[in-house]
């Protein structure tokens, strides 16, 4: 007899990650839900070809907004695998600096104030741009598709976390990312669950400590991105470390995305892994998952 097909929502589906796991979600015979708030991805955006990859028309590109999570609530119900991809690099407002609303001066300066204070969370009333923090973006939307997928029984949610932080990132970027993965670990314990604020405990949580990304395809000016990475981790390795804790992400081994996207998918395809998946892992990981593809 055979199996039931798999079920996996990612939300954020239409993103530079989150649109490879949607790719290898498909080529597993998985049914791939994605969540974003513009539904099907600007593909030049995320591949090197405006045009839709066949695998797309298998995809289910849904719209809905990540902090309002009765949008979306019903499409975790019955779903195997849950995934949260749609974090931010930087606290930015591209739309406003390219509309002209906000100067480029006062966009690199939100870059680079890395003593902007916390954010309250948000909610359906807040404004736009107060959603592009670090806070709302790499925290509150993580816990709020959680929680989602707590109710709607999912049985395991990956979410995209950082292995470090990197040269000229705010340490806001990096600790956000650990907060969310706190307060997730603790919503899966019966005991906190509710503490967390989780209407049932939260099943199998998995934390991605991704590496930078590159595609020399899609994204060509992470090539170099990720060939200063790779020496820098030659160098890190032949310090003994020395360099980690100042040059964070930038000494530590570079990923394809496709290659983070394989860990994924095996992860949440194998009932024994939880917890924060660092990049030694991850590589492991996508190895046996492009061996599983294959077969």
């Amino acid at each position: 007899m055979a199996s039931a097909v798999k079920k996996l929502v990612v939300c954020g589906g239409n993103g530079f990650l989150g649109s490879r796991i949607c790719k290898l979600g498909v080529q597993r015979g998985w049914e791939v839900t994605s969540i974003s708030r513009s539904g099907e991805p600007k593909w030049e955006a995320v591949t090197d070809s405006k045009a839709p990859p066949p695998w797309a028309r298998k995809v289910s590109w849904e719209r809905a907004d990540i902090f309002a999570p009765e949008t979306y609530a019903p499409l975790m119900r019955g779903a195997n695998y849950a995934v949260h991809s749609m974090g931010i690099l930087l606290e930015v407002d591209y739309k406003g600096i390219l509309s002209g609303r906000d100067s480029p001066l006062a966009g690199l300066k939100k870059v680079f104030d890395g003593q902007k204070p916390a954010s309250a969370p948000v909610s359906t009333t807040t404004p736009g741009p107060a959603r592009n923090t670090y806070e709302a973006m790499n925290r509150d939307s993580a816990i709020l598709a959680a929680k989602a997928a707590a109710e709607g029984k999912v049985d395991a949610f990956a979410y995209i976390s950082a292995t470090a932080g990197a040269p000229g990132l705010p340490s806001r970027y990096l600790s956000t990312k650990r907060q969310a993965e706190q307060q997730l670990a603790a919503a899966s314990e019966s005991f906190s669950a509710e503490a967390a604020g989780f209407p049932t405990p939260l099943n199998r949580p998995i934390f991605i400590r991704a590496p930078f990304l590159y595609d020399v395809h899609a994204r060509p000016f992470t090539a170099p991105i990720a060939a200063v990475a790779g020496a820098g981790t030659v160098l890190n390795n032949f310090t003994g470390g020395a360099l980690t804790g100042f040059l964070g992400s930038m000494v530590t081994k570079p990923m394809k995305a496709d290659e983070v996207a394989e860990a994924v998918i095996e992860a949440l395809s194998d009932e024994s892994v939880n917890g924060a998946i660092e990049v030694p892992r991850l590589a492991q990981l996508a190895t046996k998952g492009w061996r599983n593809g294959m077969l």
